[in-house]
């Protein structure tokens, strides 16, 4: 698999052009927003409002399934989904899209087609090591149906302009910059302030996996929960879809953080991956991932909320429930989506930006992309 640079793909005069009519359309949608109550989830110190025009695509665009949200170092917000067009979409904090990579993406990560990345997409993780900046992409296992092989099952990191400087995982050959590693569908990454790296393999071995900054294996841990027991009261290192990581930094001492997904629970361990507690309780249902900001630690739940603890381990906001909010039997649209705007249906990643903003994405067919801008009652 050729890791030469990427070019991601910037707007041109045609694309612009083609945003007009979704520009007015968001236009429209924002002067419609003005005459309405605007829409709030959260309260007191915890509450955001919708902005309704971030986010849109050019005609001809859409998202897939919602993957990933980080923010750079410049405030640039950058979205994966499940979708051929874009793979990666790029704005700023106003909403305005700046570049989009699809077709040159999956051809410099070996890819005959953006099929096969729309195919493997999920999250995508952000990384300041020094003085530079870095993505992580992380890839589930997809293909072999019909005899077709599979694809997927990778790690790799790349500069802000997408140059992979690094695959681990489903490679084909190892070099200086490819390893194999034997990860059956990996959901996760987080990199700690000394440059170690952790991965989670959370939707199939059901491991935890630790290297040093060079990519050297220290250790793994990790069995997938019986299902007799499985649950918030599961054996400790057990796992029941270990969906994301992360390096807690707000106390003195790092500890990192792992969703276990499906028993409904964080778990909490040492960088040397020692077990030292579990969260769990009404405000923890189907965690995805994490994002820390200014000593909070924001939660996507994919049972329809997003949550937020202080260092404590205290949930100090529970936002946009929508546990309940639709009629049994009935299933998140875009129709949907207007009538229940303060609600979420899938949370599967965030992201705060410098000013407090929240960005979500969540796990429905067309991604719901949306910014909710920090206003403190």
């Amino acid at each position: 698999m050729n890791s030469d640079y990427l070019f991601p793909a910037r707007l041109n005069r045609r694309d612009f052009l083609k945003m007009s009519a979704a520009t007015l359309a968001a236009s429209t949608l924002a002067a419609r927003a003005e005459d309405a109550a605007p829409v709030k989830i959260g309260e007191g110190h915890w509450t955001y409002t919708l902005d309704p025009a971030w986010g849109k695509l050019p005609e001809g665009m859409e998202y897939g399934l919602g993957c990933g949200v980080v923010v750079d170092g410049k405030g640039r917000i950058i979205v994966t989904s499940r979708s051929q067009s874009p793979c990666v979409a790029i704005y700023d904090k106003a909403g305005t899209l700046l570049e989009t990579w699809s077709k040159d993406f999956a051809d410099k990560v070996g890819y005959p087609g953006t099929e096969q990345v729309a195919g493997s997409a999920h999250c995508i993780y952000w990384s300041k090591e020094g003085a530079e900046e870095f993505f992580y992409f992380t890839e589930n296992v997809a293909g072999g149906k019909d005899g077709a092989p599979k694809y997927g099952a990778r790690v790799y990191k790349t500069d802000l302009k997408g140059k992979i400087l690094y695959t681990i995982g489903n490679v084909e050959s190892e070099d200086a910059t490819h390893q194999k590693f034997d990860w059956t569908n990996p959901t996760d990454v987080a990199v700690a302030p000394n440059g170690d790296i952790y991965v989670v393999d959370g939707y199939g071995s059901q491991k935890v996996s630790h290297f040093d900054k060079s990519w050297k294996h220290i250790k793994t841990i990790g069995v997938k929960t019986d299902p007799k027991e499985k649950g918030p009261k599961a054996p400790n290192d057990t796992f029941n879809t270990c969906h994301g990581i992360w390096v807690d930094t707000r106390k003195s001492t790092l500890e990192i953080y792992i969703a276990d997904r499906a028993n409904s629970r964080l778990q909490v361990f040492t960088p040397e991956l020692e077990y030292k507690r579990t969260l769990s309780g009404d405000t923890v249902r189907n965690p995805c991932c994490f994002y820390q900001h200014e000593g909070h630690l924001y939660v996507p739940d994919l049972a329809a909320m997003v949550t937020i603890w202080d260092d404590k381990d205290t949930c100090v906001a529970k936002l946009g429930d929508g546990r309940g909010a639709l009629p049994a039997g009935t299933k998140p649209s875009k129709e949907v989506d207007q009538t229940k705007a303060d609600k979420f249906f899938a949370p599967h990643a965030l992201t705060v930006d410098s000013e407090g903003s929240l960005y979500v994405v969540e796990w429905v067919g067309w991604g719901r992309v949306r910014k909710f801008r920090h206003t403190p009652a």
